[in-house]
């Protein structure tokens, strides 16, 4: 009998460009490169089975961080033909509800309903205050967007900011394209459990996932927690840990002391790290240079059926030559062994 392979193998870009080397626009590393780069591994990781390709959302920072992941999920879903593209997380409250309806129902029809959008808060308020929104009420405008996009989604007209209106084209998905609330807070398991969501947990919190299960359950509701497992750092593959920690560690830890300079206390994220220096932060184990065979035994350790790989390719930097090692080490060496582990 077949078994079915349960790990999933996610290629996550930010497209950071922490530095601008000499030369400017004529440098073998502009920003133009690193997206093109981009594109090019997601082509790479598209034919060779690769589960999901994740990109995500920041505003405002100098290193360039994507702060329009819904226009570069369609740049990927061109690029693509059966990857799943997951935008994780949107800034849902920093959107035009209905505007944001009709971009994902586009994005879903050209994708063929292989975009998955995860409807997150946030948590810098900066971000908030640069379109002019108002922070505090970040939790009723996500109540909106979320509400808006349910009835949009219908093809039907519907009541809106006192107007009837009517959004066109309807999305290819039934009933609405992949939707999920982000969140590491009650509220945001309330919210999912009212709307009928599934819940997207941005770190290891089991006894949220159990609330949000008791809300769905009170609501008549049938819940779906997506929770990553108690170890997911971000993963380099590399021949060589000690060369790469060495030579790349400081691409790392400019991601690292980015979000951290971003997190408040309550913030949870795997992506959560404290360390100063590369050593620290190696010790930490948040982000990783593995070999293929230390990449293997990870997904070993993590419980069955919430078995994942989280590659970083590009991460702080990372040249684009590094990436597409990476890659094709995940491609090669690790992914034709995922189904032994799971038989």
């Amino acid at each position: 009998m077949e078994v079915l392979v349960t790990v999933t193998t996610n290629v996550r870009f930010n497209l950071v460009q922490p530095e601008q080397p000499p030369g400017g626009r004529d440098s073998a590393e502009r920003p133009v490169d690193r997206y093109r780069a981009a594109l090019e591994l997601a082509g790479y990781a598209d034919e060779h089975g690769v589960t999901s390709l994740i990109v995500e959302e920041h505003h405002g920072s100098p290193d360039g961080w994507l702060p329009a992941p819904l226009a570069f999920a369609g740049a990927l879903l061109g690029r693509t033909r059966s990857t799943l593209v997951t935008a994780c997380a949107i800034l849902a409250p920093l959107y035009d509800p209905l505007r944001l309806a009709e971009d994902i129902a586009v994005l879903d029809l050209a994708g063929g309903g292989r975009l998955v959008t995860v409807a997150g808060i946030g948590y810098r308020p900066e971000e908030y205050e640069a379109l002019g929104l108002d922070f505090s009420r970040r939790g009723a405008l996500q109540d909106e967007v979320l509400e808006t996009l349910l009835a949009a989604w219908s093809g039907e007209p519907f009541s809106y900011r006192g107007r009837t209106v009517r959004v066109t084209p309807r999305p290819h998905s039934r009933p609405h394209p992949p939707l999920f609330v982000g969140g590491s807070s009650r509220p945001a398991a309330r919210r999912a459990a009212r709307l009928g969501l599934p819940l997207f947990l941005p770190a290891h919190l089991p006894e949220l996932a159990r609330y949000y299960e008791e809300r769905c359950a009170a609501a008549g509701g049938a819940p779906l927690c997506l929770m990553p497992p108690p170890e997911l750092p971000a993963v380099h593959l590399t021949e060589d840990p000690d060369r790469a920690w060495e030579e790349l560690g400081d691409r790392f830890l400019y991601e690292a002391r980015q979000y951290a300079s971003w997190q408040t206390p309550d913030v949870h994220s795997v992506m959560r790290a404290r360390a100063t220096t590369v050593a620290e932060l190696r010790a930490e184990g948040v982000y990783r240079f593995l070999t293929p065979g230390e990449c293997l035994s990870m997904v070993e350790r993590q419980p069955a059926g919430a078995r994942q790989i989280l590659l970083h390719p590009l991460c702080g930097g990372m040249p684009a030559q590094e990436g597409r090692r990476s890659l094709r080490l995940l491609v090669e060496q690790v992914m034709p062994h995922l189904k032994e582990i799971e038989e």
